[in-house]
């Protein structure tokens, strides 16, 4: 693992400090590796909404690769780049799903969000036509699953869709653990976002990228705990760490700003 003393992680208790706006502004231009707020909602809304999620559980989708696989509740827009309509047509129904069991995490995490960082809003991304991207995915890594080195990048991944996304400024993502695994399921992060070179590293029918890609650069190890809710900067290469034991579930959603004052922003799964 690579790292340096100096490019470390903040943590914040909502209940005791306010957080910066600049924070945002260190996490897009690299300055920073992960913003952890602990104590953003009540111990209980994690709780419940572990509970109401656990339901559906059997509804999951799980995507195989060469590599490695991607369980998920909800579908998640990388995927349906070249199937836009089934994409929508999946966040609606897995957004009927959620509201059926009275999930409502996304919703209190984005307010959460939104008064933290003082953003003027958070809401999901709609296209003109008024389709609306998924608000959320849950993510269950499994024992012995590890999603491996890789970033995100909606800019570039939709710059021939037409979508809106493909005009943001800025990409940042925000990632809840609901349920903490006993063993691994470590965010690694690298001070090293994507490049138009690095398609050389791309593996071949896989996930992501050969860790060659990272050499020389600075990292940073993150174990969340459940109740954390942390943002991180995705178009920087990164990975979750093989997990042992209990499934790592999070719930995650990307935050796209279309300008330099970042103060306000679109949410999409």
């Amino acid at each position: 693992m690579r790292d340096i003393d100096t490019w470390d992680r903040v943590v914040i208790d909502a209940t005791a400090q306010q957080p910066d706006h600049e924070l945002l502004r260190k996490l897009v231009t690299g300055e920073i590796p992960v913003v952890v707020l602990r104590n953003l909602l009540p111990a209980d809304a994690f709780a419940k909404n572990r509970e109401r999620v656990g339901e559906l559980f059997s509804s999951a989708s799980t995507t195989n690769y060469a590599n490695g696989t991607l369980t998920t509740i909800g579908p998640y827009l990388a995927k349906y780049l070249s199937g836009l309509d089934t994409y929508f047509q999946e966040s609606k129904e897995a957004g009927a799903m959620l509201d059926s069991v009275s999930f409502d995490l996304a919703d209190q995490v984005r307010d959460g969000l939104r008064k933290a960082f003082g953003l003027d809003s958070l809401e999901p991304a709609r296209e003109p036509d008024g389709r609306e991207y998924a608000a959320s995915v849950v993510r269950i890594h499994a024992d012995g699953v590890r999603n491996p080195l890789h970033n995100d990048n909606i800019m570039r991944d939709a710059a021939d869709t037409g979508l809106v996304l493909a005009d943001l400024a800025y990409q940042l993502s925000c990632v809840v653990c609901l349920q903490e695994c006993e063993e691994g399921g470590e965010l690694r992060i690298y001070q090293r976002p994507w490049q138009l070179d690095d398609e050389k590293f791309k593996i071949d029918g896989g996930l992501g990228y050969d860790e060659a890609v990272v050499d020389g650069h600075p990292g940073h190890e993150f174990k969340p705990q459940a109740g954390d809710v942390y943002v991180i900067n995705p178009t920087q290469y990164h990975s979750i760490e093989r997990v042992f034991g209990s499934d790592r579930i999070t719930m995650g959603f990307f935050m796209g700003f279309a300008d330099e004052e970042l103060d306000s922003a679109v949410v999409w799964g």
